[in-house]
């Protein structure tokens, strides 16, 4: 089969098509052939070489994958070849105390399809049969593959660990990508009153078009200000980041006494400055965030089923051309999703 690999940590470069070996399934695996695969931040990190990450080798990205199962292993009994299937990307061991509390998430055996197994940058892939949900059939494949972990992410941040409520209001940091136009749509699905930011004029309009109330540019040195300006000078109940760095500083002085800031990433910075002050004077929370349940992304699927809330496609890249894929996402170029298609 072909794949996209890359054998040595690095930028878009070390990206390289190649013919692999087809993966061989264990019995209670699926093989699928893969029909469209997203790319999330994740991809790039990995990619760039994570402290302490020993991915398969060579390694094959990947986490969100849409596609027909090819064969299946003589423990499955719930898919049959020619079946076809949304990939919830999601590992975990599935018989520790979280898992059998409902929070797969907390595993200590927790990792995610092409982070250190390999994914979907490839004509086909094998994963747990467990992890093969039902087809959303009013998406494309491209839709599809655009849906699973961003929503993940962004309902278990706004529902599982903020508990956003009817009529808060709620900052979505980084309305252009692909988890910030997810969580755009889950606030307002809610009953929130959401206000996004986006880094350029024409982002911020297309946020609008998501949902958003009101639109913000995230790097202003005033966003704080601009925030309670258009909230009666009370904040937001809820503040939903994933950037980090100066971002995030600004952000915690948007929320208002009682309000809750959710982050599950750092991509403009993982360090930063905190003050004590701000933080118990206001009755502030700080949650982080990892992934979310499984039970989580099928709760999200009803949603995306009946039309209620869509994935947000940038654009379709043939599986040949990843690095390209990757240098858009690096450049801030992208609204949304950008899809691999073998």
């Amino acid at each position: 089969m072909r794949a996209v690999v890359f054998e040595r940590c690095g930028g878009p470069e070390v990206l390289e098509m190649r013919e692999l070996p087809e993966p061989v399934i264990r019995p209670d695996e699926v093989l699928i052939e893969v029909r469209a695969c997203g790319i999330n931040h994740l991809d790039l990190w990995v990619r760039q070489g994570l402290r302490g990450l020993t991915p398969e080798m060579p390694h094959v990205l990947g986490s969100d994958v849409v596609g027909v199962v090819a064969a299946a292993g003589a423990a499955v009994r719930h898919l049959a070849p020619g079946q076809k299937v949304l990939v919830d990307p999601t590992l975990s061991c599935g018989v520790c105390a979280a898992c059998l509390a409902g929070d797969d998430h907390l595993c200590r055996d927790y990792d995610v399809l092409g982070r250190r197994r390999n994914g979907g940058y490839a004509e086909q892939v094998a994963v747990p049969a467990v992890n093969c949900l039902a087809y959303p059939e009013n998406l494309s494949w491209e839709e599809a593959a655009a849906v699973p972990l961003v929503f993940l992410t962004a309902w278990h941040m706004l529902v599982g660990r903020a508990q956003l409520r009817p009529g808060e209001d709620v900052l979505v940091i980084g309305a252009s990508s692909g988890v910030g136009s997810a969580a755009i749509q889950i606030a307002r699905l809610i009953g929130a009153r959401v206000i996004a930011s986006a880094g350029t004029p024409e982002k911020r309009e297309r946020a609008r078009t998501l949902g958003a109330y009101e639109v913000v540019d995230h790097a202003a040195e005033d966003l704080a200000a601009q925030v309670r300006a258009l909230t009666g000078g009370k904040g937001v109940e809820v503040v939903f980041e994933h950037a980090g760095g100066a971002v995030f500083e600004r952000a915690v002085a948007a929320l208002a006494r009682n309000g809750r800031l959710v982050t599950c990433g750092a991509t403009a910075g993982s360090k930063v400055s905190l003050d004590l002050n701000l933080l118990f004077g206001r009755h502030l929370a700080l949650l982080g965030s990892w992934m979310g349940r499984r039970a989580e992304l099928v709760e999200v699927l009803r949603f995306v089923r009946d039309g209620r809330i869509a994935p947000v496609v940038d654009s379709v890249v043939p599986l040949a051309e990843a690095r390209r894929a990757h240098q858009r996402i690096e450049a801030r170029q992208h609204f949304g999703k950008v899809v691999l298609k073998p």
